[in-house]
């Protein structure tokens, strides 16, 4: 059951990947706010963050617009297979 629920589950998400600027970091966190929280990590260039987080698919092409209107590059959107919450 915990399987299906899995698959039920990430069906209704997509994981979005993109960089930004620190300076819109949290404006762009506020967008894709994750299950918890979004994943942050520094990239080698300085003053800008790569972020990763789980959003609904349902909403994801507003998302993409949205971030790309705060400066986000790479902006990569993946289906998820399974996970578990």
């Amino acid at each position: 059951i915990r399987r299906l629920n899995g698959v039920v589950i990430a069906r209704q998400y997509v994981l979005v990947d993109y960089d930004v600027e620190d300076a819109q970091l949290q404006s762009a966190c506020a967008l894709t706010p994750g299950i918890e929280s979004p994943t942050v990590s520094p990239l080698q260039k300085a003053g800008w963050s790569a972020v990763r987080a789980m959003v609904p698919a349902a909403e994801v092409h507003r998302v993409m617009d949205e971030l790309f209107e705060l400066g986000a590059k790479g902006i990569i959107v993946t289906d998820i297979k399974a996970c578990r919450l």
